[in-house]
């Protein structure tokens, strides 16, 4: 028990001796310099205005005539046209019939 003690009385002693030698003011500054300023999230300051203009221009690109790679020379068409043409076409090299089904 009295080596209980005694050992109780060392470690409060010693914490007490630290905080004499080292007080939080002085650790507070060498520990302020090294951390990094974490910079604000760059958030949307109007998200519905934001969607509206995206839908806008893939509205635009889907119901659109452009260049795809003018290069080679190929293109897109509106989709409402690429859907009519291959149910009138088909695809090249896909079976005709849809196969025996699931």
């Amino acid at each position: 028990m009295a080596g209980g003690v005694a050992i109780g009385l060392v470690v409060g002693g010693l914490v007490i001796l630290a905080d004499v030698l080292f007080p939080q003011k002085s650790l507070d500054r060498l520990l302020k310099p090294p951390f990094p300023v974490i910079a604000q999230p760059a958030l949307q300051s109007d998200p519905a205005a934001d969607m509206a203009v995206f839908h806008a221009r893939e509205m635009a690109l889907l119901n659109g005539f452009g260049w795809t790679d003018t290069a080679r020379g190929i293109g897109h068409i509106p989709i409402e046209q690429a859907m009519q043409q291959i149910a009138r076409e088909g695809i090249s090299g896909w079976p005709a019939d849809g196969g025996d089904g699931p």
